[in-house]
């Protein structure tokens, strides 16, 4: 009988060593993700994925769509539609950036509904580790023109692997358009 719980003791901890380990292990990026469907019409599927320092200086975008950042006909989309992920544009200084450095963040707005996972490594723009610290992810989509849905969430590079918790909010409330951005997560991985 002994030896009996001592094997199924042995046992337990040795299956629940790899979840353990995971837990205590320092993070080495950020991942966040969540389920897109494609709208129909203008003014809606744009997003931007951005981290900001404790100082709330971005220290990279991860991705901005398309027409927010290249627009039409030589016009970037948020100057006509200034609706276009507006905390992102405000907070990247979108006026001050150049062509090259609005296309080394742009992503196509994808043509199929479905998870977008986006991933920061601890690197700057400039691909340079960031300091160990404070900082803050964000997530900001415009559902329709003038509803806007931002989601950000407060981590540290010095923690441990595991969940972020994100606050959201919303600017107008728009039926048609809610389920664009849903199951928004966050982790240190």
């Amino acid at each position: 009988m002994k030896i009996r719980i001592i094997l199924l003791t042995v046992l337990a901890v040795i299956i629940a060593m790899p979840a353990t380990a995971q837990r205590s292990r320092k993070a080495g990026s950020v991942e966040l993700s969540f389920n897109y469907q494609k709208q129909s019409g203008a003014g809606s599927n744009q997003w931007a994925v951005w981290v900001e320092n404790s100082e709330g200086q971005v220290v990279r975008t991860l991705t901005v769509t398309s027409f927010t950042s290249k627009g039409r006909g030589g016009r970037r989309g948020y100057t006509f539609r200034p609706t276009c992920t507006p905390t992102w544009v405000k907070n990247a200084k979108a006026e001050e950036m150049t062509d090259e450095q609005i296309d080394a963040v742009t992503g196509a707005t994808p043509s199929q509904s479905g998870i977008q996972t986006y991933t920061w490594d601890f690197k700057d723009a400039d691909g340079k580790e960031v300091p160990a610290g404070d900082y803050k992810i964000y997530l900001e989509a415009t559902l329709y023109f003038n509803s806007i849905v931002l989601y950000s969430g407060s981590f540290s590079t010095k923690d441990k692997a595991g969940e972020i918790v994100l606050t959201s909010t919303l600017t107008e409330e728009d039926e048609a358009h809610k389920n664009m951005i849903t199951e928004v997560k966050a982790a240190l991985k």
